[in-house]
């Protein structure tokens, strides 16, 4: 069990039937018998599986019924006597045991089978001594260990490691520009782009269009109003991931009134099948704390820094812990996945279907994403199709915010996009997100070996 931040919220595995004990010998002992019983069958004998017996032909001699009697009795006993040894020698250990028995046995030196154990590059192991001196007598204002480091400035450590430092405060915006008539905009560049912060300008400092990898969540919903849709939704699943960029990576999350994880990241599309294949439609329907469960399980276990969650829901929630607002805030404080969503509410009453329809709505206008609501199952695939085509035709841009970030709290952005003749265009990216609080010399340290 994962659990999130809130405490209310967690993805759990789903129990999954384990293998019996003793199964392979008794899968040997039926395939010997099995070949005994052929073998003699074409002498006049067959054996009944089902009614523990022998029956004989008409030209076999009693001679030759007591070798038949004689031979399958001896496989059954030889099979029988296999199989409780099995059981017996092999008794059943608990995980916890298992770990300690495999730890607790030494590793085969120069094994061919095993991984090379690559040395701490951070030690040095070189015979010839450094030219490094051991002490040196530090300019004044020079750094050392106890002085915080600029941004781009390497830093000799104690240890004789060297840091380059990076400040780890520029904000990154996925963003989607699209025309008046709905086609997304390509060729754009980095001058075509504004952007503002409490409305605040900032300078874009960095510029990407290219089809980047992503990791993807696809959270489908489980209640039982799904049942009959299920089989249509889990193949516009299946054609999204078909259509979108060879090395994104995504999970499976079926929900109801719980979230279960029923396939971790992977890029295969048959382990991907076999996720969205497990399900059992019944329950309610606890929206919000999936969302906010996904969104933990893409900040922690994400492939790419580039992440999307993909929601398919036929009605409102109503069984969550967690407020929209809380969802919403939970994605937003995480760095926030773009959250495409897809309402199945053609068949919903009125009440049900204003309800849904805003609060899918507003999570994805939130996060940079759209909300599809198709007027019947035929139209989902197409819009798994469109979901794909604006994963990989996105914008990426960066900027430093002017604001420090170590007065946290929420930042409000705003994105506009121009063409060459001064036409604006629409830019959908994320309203905003939460500052986390720091001190102004928090950097990303990367480490090296020490010169030589």
């Amino acid at each position: 069990m994962r659990e999130t931040h809130e405490g209310n919220q967690a993805l759990a595995w789903r129990p999954r039937p384990r293998s019996v004990a003793g199964f392979a010998y008794s899968s040997l002992f039926l395939d010997l018998l099995s070949f005994a019983v052929c073998t003699i069958g074409r002498f006049g004998a067959s054996y009944c599986l089902m009614r523990n017996c022998v029956s004989y032909g008409p030209f076999v001699s009693s001679s030759a019924k007591k070798v038949v009697r004689g031979t399958v009795l001896a496989v059954f006993i030889s099979g029988t006597t296999s199989f409780a040894a099995a059981q017996t020698a092999a008794p059943a250990v608990s995980p916890q045991a298992g770990t300690v028995a495999r730890q607790s046995v030494a590793p085969v030196q120069n094994d061919p089978r095993r991984p090379e154990i690559q040395p701490n590059l951070a030690v040095d192991r070189d015979p010839i001594p450094s030219p490094d001196p051991e002490t040196v007598a530090e300019a004044p204002g020079a750094n050392t260990p106890n002085t915080p480091a600029k941004a781009g400035e390497i830093q000799k450590g104690q240890n004789g490691v060297y840091t380059l430092h990076e400040n780890v405060d520029e904000v990154l915006l996925s963003c989607t520009v699209i025309d008046e008539k709905g086609h997304p905009v390509e060729g754009l560049t980095q001058a075509d782009f504004r952007v503002w912060e409490d409305n605040s300008q900032q300078r874009v400092s960095s510029f990407r269009h290219q089809d980047q990898p992503v990791s993807i969540g696809l959270l489908i919903d489980n209640s039982g109003s799904m049942r009959d849709k299920r089989t249509a939704i889990n193949n516009a699943a299946l054609e999204l991931m078909r259509e979108s960029n060879r090395q994104d990576t995504a999970f499976v999350v079926n929900f109801n009134d719980h979230a279960y994880l029923d396939q971790g990241f992977t890029k295969d599309l048959v382990s991907l099948n076999r996720g969205l294949s497990h399900f059992d439609s019944r329950g309610t329907t606890a929206l919000y704390d999936a969302v906010a469960a996904s969104a933990d399980e893409l900040s922690k276990h994400a492939t790419y820094p580039k992440q999307v969650l993909l929601i398919v829901s036929d009605g409102a929630d109503n069984a969550s812990h967690l407020t929209e607002q809380k969802a919403i805030q939970r994605v937003q404080d995480l760095g926030g996945p773009v959250v495409y969503s897809i309402g199945l509410l053609y068949d919903a009453d009125q009440r049900e279907y204003q309800r849904a329809h805003e609060a899918l709505q507003t999570i994805s206008d939130n996060t940079g994403g759209v909300s599809y609501f198709p007027r019947s199952l035929e139209e989902v695939n197409s819009i798994a199709s469109d979901v794909a085509r604006d994963i990989r035709n996105q914008y990426t841009i960066g900027y430093h915010s002017t604001n420090l970030s170590s007065h946290g709290g929420f930042r409000m952005v705003h994105v506009e996009a121009y063409g060459k003749k001064g036409t604006k265009f629409i830019v959908r990216t994320r309203r905003g997100y939460y500052a986390k609080p720091s001190t102004p010399n928090q950097n990303v340290q990367s480490t090296s070996a020490p010169k030589p």
